[in-house]
């Protein structure tokens, strides 16, 4: 039988890159251990109740005092069973996560988007991140990185930056062509269409791609746990080696909180984001309604002609 030696030529070439990059993977684990630090110490240095205040306060601005309310008291089940330090250091690396997935997905998918050529060669690969079982990533990450929470990062970075850049490239592609041909007719550059009609208008699209890169990477934290990343995946992993259910069920229930939590959050501040976008093209809609009604531009829009760019002006 003919045998292709493809894990061997992988191996090969993870040894033949620590060799020549070891420096280089050294530096962006300590960057990424001190993001995690960072927001670990931010999460767990105040009292518990101000932390609770405080994404209470968030959940009451994005959607009122009943999302308020079910946080504050989502978050005190997370206290009362103990586990408000293991779900803090989780919070931490899902946010450290999920940041970095997210600056890598938007732009990769701009970039998708704006060329064919680009999504081609993307798209394959995105395929091979999300469907490639979590667990190969932890074997090159354990070697590149070592034992501790950065393996478990860059793991969930990999699996969760997908459904990100998708959405992205899926959002932009969806804007009408005709309302980014409106933006051209009215003089915007090609930089100025991108950052007032279509990464508005495709908005939605990409805060249901982030508000899955968040769920995927809290999917992760039990794989994390089990290369020493700490927080509720370990305490999961842990009652798995015991047989433990009470702790178990404790673990998973307060993933299942800070995963509702984080959803309805994101949920919310996307939904105002959506209501309070003005863009470009309802300045441009706008004025095109007034000349036809003999308006003049002022009486649409009655901001100072000098912060009006000029490229906008018809």
């Amino acid at each position: 039988m003919i045998r292709i030696p493809l894990g061997t030529w992988v191996e090969a070439f993870i040894e033949g890159l620590i060799s020549v990059a070891g420096p280089v993977f050294d530096v962006i684990r300590a960057i990424f251990g001190a993001l995690y630090s960072f927001f670990e110490l931010i999460l767990l240095t105040p009292p518990v109740g101000v932390i609770i205040v405080v994404f209470a306060a968030l959940a009451f601005i994005a959607s009122g005092w009943k999302l308020a309310l079910g946080t504050a008291l989502g978050l005190g089940l997370i206290l009362a069973v103990d586990q408000w330090g293991n779900a803090m250091e989780t919070l931490a690396l899902v946010i450290v996560a999920s940041l970095i997935a997210i600056l890598l997905a938007v732009p990769l998918g701009i970039w998708a988007a704006k060329s064919n050529t680009a999504s081609t060669i993307i798209r394959p690969i995105l395929d091979f991140m999300q469907t490639m079982p979590a667990f190969v990533y932890l074997i090159p990450a354990l070697i590149l990185f070592r034992v501790g929470v950065v393996p478990g990062i860059v793991a969930t970075i990999i699996f969760a930056m997908a459904p990100g850049a998708r959405m992205t490239e899926l959002g932009i592609r969806g804007v009408d062509e005709e309302v980014v041909e409106a933006g051209k007719a009215f003089g915007a550059t090609p930089g100025r269409i991108l950052r007032q009609i279509q990464l508005p208008l495709a908005m939605p699209s990409i805060m249901a791609g982030v508000n899955q890169v968040i769920m995927l990477a809290l999917s992760m934290v039990v794989i994390a746990g089990m290369v020493g990343a700490g927080g509720l995946g370990a305490d999961v992993v842990q009652s798995l080696n015991r047989i433990d259910v009470a702790l178990g069920f404790e673990a998973g229930i307060s993933v299942v909180v800070l995963a509702i939590i984080l959803d309805r959050l994101t949920g919310a501040f996307s939904r105002r984001h959506e209501n309070g976008q003005k863009t470009l093209v309802d300045r441009v809609i706008e004025r095109r309604k007034a000349r036809a009604n003999g308006t003049t531009d002022d009486q649409v829009d009655p901001k100072p002609a000098t912060s009006q760019p000029a490229s906008a002006s018809a």
